[in-house]
C-alpha cells in the first residue's frame, strides 16, 4: 500500500490519540498501539477510519522485543514499512525514591526507555534502505531538569532525550531525522489525579498561564515529522509555556 506510514506507540487516549488523529487527517497510514487499553484503541480506529481508510490498531507491549517485532512484521504486511515512528508509550510514578521497589523502577525503564530502543531498533531497517526517515520520542521536562519524587522517571526521560541527540547523530549520513519533544504539564488523563487546588498552583508557576493542550503536542511531533524541518535533527523541544 502507498502512503507514508506512522506508527504512534502508546495512542488509546491523551498525546498519543492526538497525534494519531492529526496524521490520519493529513491522509498517512496510521498504526496506532497499545498494551492495555484496546477497548479504547478500536474505538479510536473505528472513528479514524471515518476520515482516512487506512488506519491499523494492534494490540503490543512495547518493552517486549519479540512483540515489537511481530507487530512491525503486521506492519510491513500490510503497509511496506514505517515512515515515521513516535515514541510515545509511557508510564508514570509519583512518590520518594527510597520508597520505590525494583519492579517498579524496572517497568517504568522497560516501558519508557526500553521500548524506544525496541521499536526504533525495527523501524530502522527500513528507514535506512530509504534513506529517509523521522523518529519523534515524547518526553519531559523533567528529562531536563529532574522532578522531586519522580527521580526515576525523571533518568529515564533524561536517558530518552540522550538518545535522541545520539541517534540522530548515528543517522545523520542516512538523511533520517530522530528528535524529542519534553512536554511541561499537558491537559491529560495522566493529570487526572491532581485535585483543583494543586491544578491552579502549578497553573500559577506557568508564564502562560494554563496546562499545554494534546494538540499542540500532536501539531509539533507533526512538524519535526514534516519537510519543513528536514534540518531539525539531534533536538529536545521543549513545550511547557515557558515553565522550566
Amino acid at each position: 500500500m502507498r502512503g507514508k506510514t506512522v506508527l504512534v506507540t502508546g495512542a488509546s487516549r491523551g498525546i498519543g490519540k492526538a497525534i494519531a488523529e492529526k496524521f490520519a487527517v493529513e491522509n498517512f497510514n496510521v498504526v496506532i498501539n497499545c498494551r492495555n487499553s484496546f477497548e479504547k484503541l478500536l474505538k479510536l480506529e473505528k472513528n479514524l477510519k471515518e476520515i482516512n481508510s487506512n488506519i491499523l490498531a494492534i494490540k503490543c507491549d512495547v518493552s517486549n522485543y519479540s512483540g515489537v517485532k511481530d507487530m512491525f512484521k503486521n506492519i510491513n504486511d500490510i503497509f511496506g514499512g514505517v515512515d515515521i515512528l513516535v515514541n510515545n508509550a509511557g508510564i508514570s510514578y509519583i512518590g520518594l525514591f527510597n520508597e520505590m521497589v525494583p519492579e517498579q523502577w524496572d517497568e517504568l525503564i522497560d516501558i519508557n526507555l526500553k521500548g524506544v530502543y525496541n521499536c526504533s531498533h525495527l523501524a530502522l531497517p527500513y528507514m535506512i534502505h530509504n534513506k529517509t526517515g523521522s523518529i519523534v520520542n515524547i518526553s519531559s521536562v523533567w528529562g531536563n531538569v529532574g522532578a522531586s519524587c519522580e527521580v526515576v522517571y525523571s533518568s529515564v526521560k533524561g536517558a530518552v532525550n540522550s538518545f535522541s541527540k545520539a541517534l540522530a547523530k548515528e543517522l545523520g549520513p542516512s538523511n533520517i531525522k530522530v528528535n524529542a519533544v519534553a512536554c511541561g504539564v499537558i491537559d491529560t488523563e495522566m493529570n487526572g489525579f491532581l485535585s483543583s487546588e494543586e491544578k491552579n498552583s502549578i497553573i500559577e508557576e506557568i508564564p502562560f498561564m494554563r496546562f499545554g493542550d494534546t494538540r499542540e503536542v500532536a501539531e509539533t511531533v507533526y512538524f519535526l515529522s514534516s519537510g519543513e524541518s528536514d534540518y531539525i535533527s539531534g533536538q529536545v523541544i521543549t513545550l511547557d509555556g515557558a515553565w522550566t
